[in-house]
């Protein structure tokens, strides 16, 4: 199976998630916010420095427990709010068709 390369918005996402995840463990070691959360340090090192950009949903989801952070606070930090954009409304001729 041949994996695609990931975008650069996916690459951003994943140095987003790797900050704010180390700013979450604060002084906590590695090792132990690691072997609590069930994952091993290399792959906590892997997502904090942003070279694993997409790591499986549980990964993060154990994680962030570890670390108090709620699913909600991740998805918020990692996907920056695009701007509203106000609906258009179909034209006459959109809608006669």
């Amino acid at each position: 199976m041949v994996r695609l390369p990931l975008t650069p918005a996916e690459v951003e996402r994943g140095q987003r998630l790797g900050s704010l995840l180390r700013r979450a463990r604060g002084d906590r070691s590695m090792l132990e916010t690691a072997l609590d959360a069930g994952v091993s340090p290399e792959t906590l090192r892997k997502i904090e420095t942003g070279r694993v950009a997409t790591p499986a949903f549980p990964t993060i989801a154990a994680i962030a427990d570890v670390l108090g952070l709620s699913l909600d606070a991740v998805w918020s930090e990692i996907n920056p709010r695009e701007p509203d954009v106000e609906p258009t409304r179909p034209s006459s001729e959109q809608l006669a068709s």
